[in-house]
Parts: C-alpha cells; sequence; structure tokens
C-alpha cells in the first residue's frame, strides 16, 4: 500500500517512513502515573530525547507513541521530541487499560458512538492538548495516525466490546490503523473476530504483546486471518519472540510481522541507566534476520499498515 502516514508532525508520504519502531512509549505523563506507577512515568522531553538519539544513531527513523487518550500522553512534548531529534512520531487516540482513568467519566461512561466522536476529532482536527483530563478541550496542531483500544482476556466484556466498536467506528471514518493491547498476550482471536465483524479489514489491525504466549498454533491462527502482529518484547524476552518470529516467518507470515520495544519502563532505557536500550531491538534483529527480512519488518509491513486507507 502507498499513501501518507499521519504522524505527529504531518502527513509522511509511507515510502519515506523509512525503519520504524511499531509500539514505543517515548511520554508517558499524567498525574495518575506519576503519583501510583512511578516506574513508568515518562515525563521529560530531554530524557526523551536522550533515549531516542540512541535508536536514531542505530538507523531508527519513525516511532509509534502508543499511549492513548487520557492515559498520559501530551502532544506537545512528543511533537518537541520529534523536532529536537528528527524521529517522526506517530501518535494514538482511543483508550489504554481502566487503571488509566480512575476517576474519568468520560472513559467509564461514554458510548462508542461518543468515544468515536472525540477519537475522530484527534485524528482529523488535533489531539487535546489537556489530554481529555478536563472539562476544557483545545485542539493542538498535532493529530493522532492510529486509534489504540486494549481488552483484558479470552472473553470480551462491555468495555472492551464498547472500545472495539469505537475503533472500527474511527478507523472506517478516518483510515487510521487499529492497534491493541492484549492483556498478557492472551484474547487476539476474540479481538479479531470482533473487528473484522465490525468491518475493519484485517490490513487496518496489528495486535500487541501476543509473543508474551509461545503457542506458535496461536500465532498461526492468528496470521492466518491476515491481521498484523507486533512483537514487541524483544528487548525484555529476545529469545521467545525472535524465536517465534522465526517460526512464523518459516510458515509465510513474513509480511504480517511487526517489531517494536513497548519500552515504557525507566528500567528498559540505556540512558537513564537501565538495560538494554530501546536501541538494541534493531541491532538484535541485524545479527539474527537477513537484511532483507529486517527491511520487511522494519520498512516494508509499517509503512502499509500506518499508511492511511483511502476509499
Amino acid at each position: 500500500m502507498t499513501g501518507v502516514i499521519r504522524t505527529i508532525g504531518g502527513d509522511l508520504p509511507s515510502q519515506l517512513a523509512g525503519p520504524t519502531y511499531t509500539h514505543e512509549h517515548l511520554v508517558i505523563d499524567s498525574p495518575l502515573v506519576a503519583a501510583t506507577m512511578s516506574h513508568i512515568h515518562l515525563g521529560s522531553i530531554d530524557e526523551g530525547c536522550a533515549e531516542v538519539e540512541t535508536c536514531i544513531a542505530a538507523g531508527v527513523r519513525t516511532m509509534v507513541d502508543a499511549m492513548p487518550a487520557g492515559s498520559g500522553r501530551d502532544p506537545e512534548k512528543l511533537a518537541r521530541i520529534s523536532v529536537l531529534t528528527g524521529m517522526r512520531v506517530v501518535a494514538a487516540t482511543g483508550l489504554h487499560t481502566a487503571r488509566y482513568y480512575e476517576g474519568v467519566a468520560w472513559a467509564g461512561e461514554e458510548g462508542p458512538e461518543e468515544l468515536a466522536e472525540r477519537f475522530v476529532a484527534d485524528v482529523e482536527e488535533g489531539i487535546d492538548l489537556f489530554d481529555y483530563r478536563g472539562d476544557q478541550v483545545e485542539r493542538t496542531p498535532m493529530r493522532a495516525g492510529l486509534v489504540k483500544v486494549a481488552t483484558m482476556g479470552e472473553k470480551l466484556t462491555g468495555r472492551d466490546r464498547r472500545l472495539l466498536a469505537a475503533a472500527a467506528m474511527t478507523s472506517k471514518t478516518t483510515g487510521v490503523p487499529i492497534l491493541t493491547h492484549t492483556e498478557g498476550g492472551i484474547g487476539g482471536l476474540v479481538q479479531i473476530e470482533e473487528l473484522l465483524g465490525l468491518g475493519v479489514g484485517p490490513d487496518r489491525i496489528a495486535l500487541s504483546h501476543t509473543d508474551k504466549v509461545s503457542d506458535s498454533g496461536y500465532h498461526r491462527a492468528m496470521l492466518e486471518t491476515q491481521v498484523f502482529l507486533c512483537y514487541d518484547q524483544g528487548i525484555r524476552e529476545p529469545e521467545q519472540t525472535f524465536q517465534l518470529l522465526g517460526l512464523m516467518v518459516e510458515e509465510g507470515f513474513a509480511d504480517r510481522l511487526l517489531l517494536g520495544t513497548d519500552g515504557a519502563r525507566r528500567s528498559l532505557w540505556k540512558t537513564l541507566g537501565g538495560d538494554p536500550g530501546l536501541a538494541s531491538l534493531i541491532a538484535t534483529a541485524r545479527d539474527r534476520l537477513t537484511p532483507r527480512l529486517v527491511d520487511q519488518i522494519f520498512v516494508t509491513n509499517p509503512a502499509r499498515w500506518l499508511s492511511l486507507a483511502t476509499g
């Protein structure tokens, strides 16, 4: 697919995206996160720039920031990191797991249509400066380029169905792709069934965290539906991730695989004294995969998935 990718700095021809990490966390900054989840609190532009620069040095050119609405995203900080480093950043709309929304009424009460209205506005008009943390909404020039939603298990709850329905409406209205969170890597098949049933094409769907589950049959069943899988545990559990990736490549699914770090831990950032650092993912991939496969997974596949659908 050729077209454009909606980055926080503007629409980018997809063929210019270059090597892309498809599930990252460069900014996670909300009062709730700062108070109760300090291990994932990423609120500094300077810190974000330092870690991103290690990825640029390793050859990465585009990153998907996977923090959706109201959960700690900050469009101005993401845009500043992008400008200062030259990294292209794709921002998310949507909703994360319920733990990020304590006391946030709209996240728990709005129906699919109301949620989709918010998400579509993030994509078409601009992300709210205040990230929907209050009654005031001020649209920024920075727009979201995908919609992310989360489910929590093998069976869908009412909340899960509400979020998936809102994501489907958003994707079909705007053309942006859908990125899903699978809690513990499970529940991927029910997510796919629900989204396909809502009329979303498989090329629009990428599932995160599934490489937490080692069962190759589970991965085969998901990939046979022609969705994308974003393997994002490669800097935490590289042996499992790259073993799964190799098996799925052997079975003919190389064109449906993406890689990211899910680096939402201060302890993973090299520049914060952590290990192994976000840049290690592409280095490991180059050590273990052929150059052609590295190009497929980091360049060709992300460009196809992230391109806005038209028509």
